[in-house]
């Protein structure tokens, strides 16, 4: 983890606070992931011809990850329907770099030292803690647990993945690029047939703060894989999660009407 990757990392949380806290604002979440997603599609498109093509060897974890991205998709909007956004966010955030230790230990052989350990305990103790402060005074919505609980899952088995992938790709722009064709075409098909006729009604008083958020959530994933390629998955996950208090308060603001 060196001050470059470092800081790298830290954007990369910061820019994933903003598409977050975008996908929360936009009160229908189908439309916010339709423009999430399909912006990002666009986005994907447009550096494929600029950016080398991911070596042989991270296609099948590109096709893996694409899967998965799609059910972390719909499970982050099952958890914003649920549950209030600062309870689901911090657990499903929260719950992930635990589990990428595992993963990567597994996966990856990445075992961490005395002291990465201890920061990556304290980073999810902490964001634990957020957790419980937006559960102070209420009763657990349950559902709305589970789901923060899968999408935490998902995240934690994507990161690993790609951190995989993205070291066998030799290109991390050209992974990028084809990750966000590939993973994002199924949410705005489904809604297209969903909506008929009525998708551009649906999808135009949100365009311009879905696209927005899907530049936002572009750029904060090419950072992560970069990062990925440079140093351990885990750390680099616990340090991403620091993106949970930021997208907290870009939440309270939004609230007030002053985001």
């Amino acid at each position: 983890m060196t001050p470059l990757v470092t800081a790298a990392v830290l954007l990369a949380a910061v820019t994933h606070a903003g598409w977050n806290a975008i996908a929360h604002r936009i009160t229908d979440k189908l439309v916010g992931f339709t423009l999430i997603a399909g912006g990002g599609v666009v986005i994907g498109l447009a550096m494929i011809p600029f950016v080398a093509v991911p070596a042989a060897g991270a296609w099948p974890y590109l096709l893996l990850s694409a899967a998965i991205h799609i059910a972390y998709y719909v499970l982050l909007m099952k958890s914003f329907r649920l549950g209030d956004f600062g309870q689901a966010y911090p657990i499903a955030r929260g719950s992930a770099p635990l589990v990428v230790t595992v993963l990567a230990a597994v996966f990856a052989h990445e075992v961490p030292d005395a002291w990465a350990a201890a920061g990556i305990a304290l980073s999810c103790a902490g964001l634990t803690g957020v957790a419980l402060w937006g559960l102070r005074g209420r009763r657990p919505d349950w559902a709305a647990i589970g789901a923060a609980l899968a999408t935490g899952l998902t995240i934690a088995v994507y990161t690993v993945v790609d951190g995989l992938g993205v070291r066998a790709s030799e290109s991390s722009l050209g992974y990028i690029a084809w990750l966000m064709v590939l993973q994002g075409t199924i949410i705005p098909a489904y809604a297209i047939r969903r909506w008929r006729r009525q998708t551009l009604t649906q999808l135009l008083p949100s365009a311009p703060l879905g696209l927005l958020g899907a530049a936002l959530s572009v750029s904060a994933y090419a950072l992560v894989l970069w990062a990925q390629t440079r140093a351990a998955l885990a750390p680099i996950a616990a340090l991403r999660e620091s993106s949970v208090k930021l997208c907290s308060y870009s939440n309270s603001f939004a609230g007030h009407g002053t985001w």
